[in-house]
């Protein structure tokens, strides 16, 4: 498995972080290349809620199932894949003080062994760790400017 890990501090309290990245609903607004992620299932969030989501890449669409494979309120959250190119993402959420949350992603994927997955490996590689990146910047702005939003209203 290959592993991109970034964090960083979101100035929004670690519950009002977890409910928006726990809502399915917001997913596309910061996930980079997400245009659909809707569930598939009796429910839309915790342990065990599935996912169908579709993700943008150039002229390409590709879709995936996801699974909630592990689900703490207000501390973690992980998306595994079920079919497709075997993937996961962990967000963790630690409480800096009672005004910011440090967010911290996992993104791990598994392509094919052997030469040409390396190769792909090398291709892919930086294209993941900007797409980690700048959902992860996307995200933080979105809460900090919906947490101001409502402060002020």
């Amino acid at each position: 498995m290959i592993h991109v890990r970034h964090s960083a501090v979101a100035a929004v309290p670690v519950d009002v972080a977890f409910a928006y990245i726990d809502d399915y609903r917001n997913v596309p607004n910061w996930m980079f290349g997400v245009s659909e992620f809707v569930p598939n299932g009796e429910f839309d969030q915790g342990l065990g809620a599935t996912f169908d989501a579709a993700m943008q890449i150039g002229p390409s669409t590709l879709r995936s199932k996801l699974e909630v494979t592990e689900w703490e309120k207000d501390r973690i959250i992980t998306l595994s894949s079920l079919g497709g190119v075997s993937n996961s993402s962990t967000w963790e959420f630690t409480a800096v003080d009672d005004s910011k949350t440090e967010l911290s992603v996992d993104f791990a994927y598994k392509l094919s062994d052997g030469l040409a997955g390396k190769a792909l490996g090398m291709l892919v590689g930086p294209f993941v760790e900007n797409a980690v990146r700048g959902s992860e910047e996307t995200l933080r702005r979105n809460l900090e400017e919906e947490f101001a939003a409502r402060g002020k209203s």
